[in-house]
């Protein structure tokens, strides 16, 4: 199976700051991938490269082509939406949808017209007229009435309220995603999303911390709340990361199966949110202010 997404030992600098640190990626097709790292971490450059906007050093493959000396070809069948407007603010929605008619090849106007037709937007509308978070809907509607093969997402939800947020994401898999798309998300709401994903990336610093599969996730680590009873005996076991709770600790274990950690207290899946933490939280299992778990 060819990758949608291969790259080997991508680096970026600028002005002398490396920003991209040898990173290594494979997506396959029909995965939903979190891309998840803080400001200033990377993942902006590392979108950049994979639209062809930016020039890398490493081999970077973007279904099958060279994003900058084929881009033309490569945006025939990659969407994009960032968390700010492209379009125009003087154009009409209905003069948005006869342009992408004209001019994009996979572009279905009746698929538009019928997302739009669940919305509030008028046809006669201008784009500077639209709240921001109808005008998220409208490009929405405009992206899934492409035949993309893949979809970069970059914070596309960014500045919304959770209902508009939560009918984006609805739409996103019930109406656009199948097994023939693929989609690569950056968004600081994980937990959002973590429902959303086949696989997850964080990145920090300009390297790779984690690349996972969720599937892999569930099995690779484990989380443990345990009581100041029974902590000594938990921190012996090795924990990746530790941090407070009333009356004990929550400790997060890589490798560690559950049925060891069980006798010690609850046990259960970590959250994205926390794995995230553990990965780039340079505190890592350091004690804690009293080492007794006290905040």
């Amino acid at each position: 199976m060819t990758a949608v997404i291969e790259a080997r030992g991508l680096r970026k600098a600028y002005g002398g700051k490396a920003v991209l640190k040898g990173v290594d990626l494979t997506l396959q097709p029909g995965r939903i991938m979190g891309l998840i790292g803080p400001n200033g971490a990377g993942k902006t450059t590392l979108l950049k490269g994979i639209l062809g906007l930016a020039e890398m050093e490493g081999h970077l493959e973007v279904l099958g082509l060279n994003p900058r000396k084929q881009r033309t070809r490569l945006m025939e069948s990659v969407s994009f939406i960032a968390d700010t407007a492209i379009l125009p603010r003087w154009l009409k929605v209905s003069e948005a949808l006869a342009y992408l008619e004209g001019v994009h090849p996979r572009f279905d106007r009746t698929r538009a017209e019928g997302f739009l037709a669940n919305t509030n937007i008028s046809r006669q509308s201008r784009v500077g007229e639209l709240s921001k978070g109808m005008m998220t809907q409208l490009h929405l509607a405009l992206i899934m009435a492409i035949d993309s093969r893949l979809l970069v997402l970059d914070e596309p939800t960014l500045g919304l309220d959770i209902l508009y947020r939560k009918r984006f994401y609805t739409s996103l898999l019930n109406d656009y995603f199948d097994e023939d798309k693929t989609i690569l998300i950056t968004t600081h709401q994980v937990e959002e999303i973590e429902h959303l994903l086949t696989d997850v990336m964080f990145i920090g610093d300009g390297e790779i911390r984690l690349n996972r599969s969720m599937a892999d996730i569930e099995q690779s680590f484990v989380e443990l709340s345990v009581g100041r009873e029974r902590l000594d005996e938990a921190l012996a076991l090795g924990p990746m990361h530790r941090r407070a709770r009333l009356g004990g600790e929550i400790l997060l274990y890589k490798g560690v199966a559950a049925e060891r950690l069980a006798p010690l207290g609850e046990v259960g899946t970590p959250s994205l949110t926390d794995l995230f933490v553990a990965h780039l939280d340079d505190t890592a299992a350091k004690p804690l202010a009293d080492g007794r778990g006290a905040p």
